[in-house]
């Protein structure tokens, strides 16, 4: 049975803990995130009431993290989402929403990872404050290298390092904490402008709010991109869902509110490193240094659990045969995929070179739409086409978090703005001519026969006819 054993039906090792597994989910999700994007928020929303952003994103990802858990724990292979939307949608559209996944997910997650790398190369301008531009960009190359290196080895004793850099990402949040907490500012972590809460101005910041929000939370889904690689997945996946989203919400919010109680929203929504600017307000020079090295730490953990997770979904589209079939070639000797990897990591290289603040909305759009949104009806698609399929976490309260998330998908889609909505369409419309493209000469629908293979309850049955 492919859930059973130290190895997986397609040859992969089954050797992620729920401990590791937790820890690369939050490892990603904190990252550069916080250091980065709390400028962005108090800029969005108009002052501190930018906690409401950061409330309604924690939210949404609970919501959307019980549509992950449900599919992950039924479906664990390599590729998350391209495993659910694939087993939804065959019976209808065959496999073309998988293919826009792949071909927005391509693009999408290098230019994600980028702005970590790129965000360690500006932390870096701390120590070295005559870094120019092109330094900059060129450091941000060097850690994309050096995250590729560490991780073209086994999957166990990649989650050995994992575990490290859990570590110090949570040594960095507690200390970000307890310097919040223990020279907080009451006036001015609540120091509303007057209009504040105006309904019109409110709500159209806490839809840019809730967009920069859930960038902070992107990665509580991590470890479904290694679903074939998780030890007892049915229960490890939901769980370290869950847990990642608790546990991140409360550091976020704890953490966000602490800089904002000790240097003034007005002039933190300006700053380029808010996070070194924070400690130094609060123990000089040395507490920026030290906090400014922990920042460079839990960043790199996180585009090294993105890339990890990232590198596994063309290995999965191509063993599907909808992908260049090289990407489905395992390494020899540490059976990984070595050639996705290092696809992955040159494109994260050389998105290192460009300005991603425009097109980072648009990039999220696209997600949003085919994965997030396909997603949501994916988990409902498959309660009714595969009622019996094996799940061993179901969602609470079904089909109410389902909505929740489908409606604050399509808020966080819109608040993104045109120019971004516009960009989203025509990337797919792209994707659409690819698909029809690779399907014509392959033969797949439309232009051949629809086949549907119900991978996962097929191996339920495959096993109870053996048990």
């Amino acid at each position: 049975m492919k859930n059973a054993g130290n190895e997986s039906g397609s040859g992969l090792v089954r050797g992620i803990s729920l401990f590791q597994a937790t820890a690369i989910n939050m490892s990603q999700m904190v990252g550069i995130g916080p250091f980065i994007t709390i400028p962005l928020i108090l800029s969005a929303m108009g002052g501190p009431q930018a906690i409401f952003g950061w409330v309604a994103g924690a939210l949404l990802a609970m919501a959307d993290g019980l549509v992950w858990s449900e599919l992950g724990a039924a479906m664990p292979g390599e590729g998350g989402s391209y495993v659910y939307l694939r087993e939804a949608f065959q019976y209808r559209s065959g496999k073309i929403m998988p293919f826009l996944f792949v071909w927005s997910t391509l693009i999408a997650t290098p230019l994600i990872m980028s702005t970590g790398m790129i965000g360690m190369a500006n932390y870096l301008s701390f120590f070295w404050p005559g870094m120019t531009s092109l330094d900059t960009k060129l450091a941000a190359v060097l850690i994309t290298v050096i995250t590729v290196a560490l991780l073209y080895r086994r999957i166990d004793s990649i989650g050995k390092i994992t575990t490290v850099l859990w570590v110090g990402m949570i040594l960095t949040v507690l200390i970000m904490i307890v310097a919040g907490v223990t020279h907080f500012n009451p006036h001015l972590a609540f120091a509303f402008p007057s209009d504040a809460f105006l309904p019109s101005k409110f709500l159209l910041g806490l839809g840019g709010g809730m967009l920069i929000s859930i960038y902070d939370y992107m990665g509580y889904y991590t470890i479904c991109y290694m679903g074939d690689e998780v030890k007892n997945p049915g229960r490890t996946i939901p769980k370290s869902v869950i847990l990642s989203i608790v546990a991140v919400g409360i550091i976020d919010i704890f953490m966000n509110l602490g800089v904002i109680g000790v240097v003034p929203w007005k002039i933190a929504m300006s700053s380029q490193n808010i996070g070194t600017l924070f400690m130094q307000d609060v123990w000089g020079k040395p507490g920026a240094a030290i906090i400014t090295l922990l920042i460079l730490w839990t960043a790199f953990a996180s585009v090294y659990t993105g890339l990890l997770g990232a590198s596994r979904l063309p290995y999965n589209a191509s063993a599907d045969g909808l992908f260049f079939r090289s990407f489905g070639k395992l390494h020899e000797k540490y059976n990984f995929p070595h050639i996705s990897l290092l696809v992955m990591g040159l494109i994260t290289a050389i998105c290192c070179f460009f300005n991603l603040s425009q097109i980072i909305n648009a990039l999220m759009a696209v997600a949003i739409v085919v994965q997030f949104m396909g997603q949501v009806a994916a988990l409902t698609v498959l309660r009714k086409r595969q009622p019996n399929l094996r799940r061993p976490f179901r969602q609470w309260l079904y089909p109410l978090p389902s909505i929740i998330a489908f409606v604050g998908w399509a808020y966080v889609f819109y608040s993104s703005g045109w120019s971004a909505i516009e960009l989203a369409i025509g990337w797919t419309v792209l994707g659409v001519i690819a698909f029809l493209i690779w399907a014509s000469r392959e033969k797949q629908w439309p232009f051949g026969v629809k086949a549907i293979h119900e991978t996962y309850l097929t191996e339920r049955k495959s096993a109870g006819s053996h048990s």
